[in-house]
């Protein structure tokens, strides 16, 4: 089978799968033991916890520091939930096409909710005016839908001006460009060839958040819950070869990315064909039946939208932000891919997928 769905999670390096072997470790060896533990066991497991959160953090700009989540949505719930004494009743503000982690959550909660619209290319303006009554300001660097990138830079600049915060989703960029300055950003490790069920929140020194999930208060007293070693130790080695391969990475998605361009001459690219993520093709064909398509081509896997929200039955809320009608939304797909691709799969995978195509009439 050929794996075109890179936005919904990437393939396990071996590199990650490897350094996360020692940790699973029985009674026999050591890996069994307790980072927050005072013996030689536990000692050992919380020396391979902060080289990982070393690796880690090497993803992101200076001044921080960081923190192991379960997720990058639990990142981005401790700070939308735990900032309430900068939000002070303050409202909150979002890109129209962030992920539900953000959206979802946002609107969950008591503040004033603010949608920061895009334009027809997925894009915000960067002198987008912000509400003067918001105290949060979340806006994701690379969309994980259609892969525009936004001009997170300046807008962290509107954010500061007006006194709030700005946290930054930054999964689908992390490990593939450098990561926008904020004031805090998530990431999640199976997105960088990491191990699933481990994310990490960044936030600036001088940033005070409140804890979502207490107890032991091991995470710096902000996250509470026993670390998995192995887990840390995988996403640490992932992080680790994502910095060692931007540019090799970057260089073979540019070469899929202009290929694929070739293979679906015809179709319609669904936001900025250029300020975007190239790993990240999200394509409609006028009077497509993308459930019948999917189910022609069972040999390649890739989404008819955001694996996140799959099952729910309701039309791309990002697809509709960028104008399209139900109608256009219903004949998009999208194809991820990058690292482990494989040019062949590529080729292979778009004559299968333009035969069905074509087929349908």
């Amino acid at each position: 089978m050929i794996y075109l769905d890179y936005q919904a999670t990437t393939p396990l390096a071996p590199e990650s799968r490897d350094a996360m072997l020692r940790w699973l470790d029985g009674p026999e060896g050591v890996g069994f033991g307790n980072p927050h533990s005072p013996h030689r066991y536990g000692r050992q497991a919380a020396a391979a916890v902060e080289l990982a959160r070393d690796q880690v953090a090497a993803l992101f700009p200076p001044g921080g520091q960081v923190i192991f989540t379960g997720s990058a949505t639990e990142a981005l719930n401790i700070v939308m939930r735990g900032c309430q004494p900068v939000l002070a009743g303050r409202g909150i503000a979002v890109s129209a096409i962030e992920h539900a982690a953000v959206w979802d959550t946002a609107r969950s909660m008591a503040n004033a909710f603010h949608a920061i619209p895009v334009d027809d290319a997925g894009l915000i303006a960067s002198d987008a005016p912000i509400p003067a009554d918001v105290g949060l300001v979340a806006v994701m660097q690379v969309n994980n839908e259609i892969g525009t990138i936004q001009p997170v830079a300046e807008i962290a600049r509107a954010a500061k001006a007006g006194g709030a915060l700005f946290l930054c989703d930054a999964v689908q960029a992390a490990g593939r460009m450098p990561v926008a300055m904020a004031d805090c950003i998530a990431i999640s490790a199976h997105k960088l060839h990491g191990p699933k069920g481990i994310g990490a929140l960044w936030f600036r020194d001088g940033i005070e958040l409140a804890p979502l999930i207490t107890g032991g208060g091991q995470e710096k007293g902000l996250r509470s819950g026993t670390l998995s070693p192995a887990l840390c130790a995988g996403f640490g080695a992932a992080a680790k070869l994502a910095v060692e391969r931007t540019e090799p990475d970057g260089q073979h998605v540019e070469a899929l990315w202009t290929r694929a361009l070739e293979l679906f001459d015809g179709w319609t690219i669904n936001g900025s064909p250029t300020a975007r993520w190239h790993g990240n093709l999200n394509l409609r064909r006028t009077g497509l039946d993308v459930a019948r398509l999917m189910s022609e081509v069972r040999d390649v896997a890739f989404s008819a939208g955001s694996a996140c929200a799959s099952g729910s039955g309701k039309p791309s809320r990002v697809l509709q932000a960028i104008g399209l009608n139900d109608k256009d939304v219903k004949t998009s797909i999208r194809l991820g891919f990058g690292r482990y691709t494989g040019m062949q799969d590529l080729e292979s995978a778009a004559a299968a997928i333009n035969a069905a195509a074509r087929a349908q009439g």
